[in-house]
């Protein structure tokens, strides 16, 4: 019965980040707000609501292990499964924004400050700060940097539809209820699923949360792959592990301080850090290719391994 309460209530917070998002966006556009600042802002947090739902539920519950495994593992997957998948079926990816000096160079700050202030087995109120800062500092040099055609698509047919408030605003509150109650019941029936099989919180964070919360970056990522702007994906999921970084693990110490096993996660850390230097690697030498699928999907291989045999 816990997997069909999961199943359902990680469909409901995948649902109602969708519809949050999309009237978030739509409000935006009504009241003339830049595509760009839409893009920069709204749609890049909004990819990470899922596992922001997810993380700030279980640290409420005192469950830090799935706060900070689901945070690692949507990385993780994001970078080897997503963008694997994506260098695999784009046919050319020839991006015109500078990815590397413009956005995957600031995902080194929180890889590499993250497992600095976990040294002591925790994430305090006050690193949980200085992470969320992280993501105003990167908004900042967007909005300093940028020129409209250098940012997430906006969706054409939100522009033609008629501006409703009440509509915005039921959909906006079904959106936001699902959320909350989704992250709720999902984080409590794999907390059951994992004392059912005997398995550890991290692992069911690690994992099972992990991969739900990255759906959306996934089907986004492959149709926009498919249609030829694969250089969006790779944006978005830069994006994406951005906030998921500082934003959402920042908002989850804030919440409640995360206690950490490093001898449980180390592992787990490091390798956050190395697809996340592979993914800065391939942006700065433009190694845009299959053969980069190849490499990224092997890791994802060892990744799941270690974590299955753990």
């Amino acid at each position: 019965m816990d997997f069909v309460i999961f199943t359902i209530s990680m469909a409901a917070l995948i649902w109602g980040a969708e519809f949050i998002i999309k009237e978030s966006e739509r409000i935006a556009l009504h009241f003339n707000i830049s595509e760009f600042i839409i893009g920069a802002t709204l749609i890049a947090l909004g990819t990470s609501l899922p596992e922001m739902a997810a993380s700030i539920s279980a640290s409420v519950k005192g469950q830090s292990d799935m706060a900070v495994a689901n945070v690692l593992g949507s990385n993780i997957m994001n970078i080897a499964l997503v963008l694997g998948l994506v260098f695999l079926i784009a046919s050319k990816i020839a991006p015109d924004r500078d990815l590397f000096f413009k956005d995957s160079a600031w995902l080194l700050f929180p890889a590499i400050i993250f497992p600095l202030m976990i040294l002591d087995g925790s994430l305090s109120r006050l690193d949980g700060f200085l992470l969320f800062a992280m993501m105003g500092a990167y908004v900042l040099f967007l909005l300093q940097s940028h020129g409209e055609d250098e940012i997430a698509e906006i969706d054409e047919d939100l522009k033609k539809e008629p501006f409703n408030w009440p509509k915005t605003a039921g959909l906006l509150l079904v959106g936001f209820i699902l959320v909350v109650v989704g992250a709720d019941y999902a984080i409590e029936s794999a907390a059951n699923i994992a004392k059912s099989f005997g398995i550890s919180e991290w692992i069911i964070g690690l994992l099972l949360i992990a991969f739900g919360t990255s759906l959306p970056e996934l089907v986004v990522s492959i149709k926009a792959a498919r249609k030829g702007k694969a250089d969006m994906s790779i944006g978005n999921i830069i994006g994406s592990n951005m906030a998921n970084t500082s934003v959402v693990l920042g908002s989850a110490a804030m919440t409640r301080p995360l206690s950490i096993d490093l001898s449980t996660g180390s592992f787990d850390i490091f390798l956050m850090m190395g697809v996340t230097l592979m993914l800065v690697f391939i942006t700065a030498n433009k190694l845009y290719a299959k053969a980069s699928g190849v490499m990224l999907l092997i890791v994802l291989a060892i990744f799941l391994q270690n974590a299955l045999s753990g």
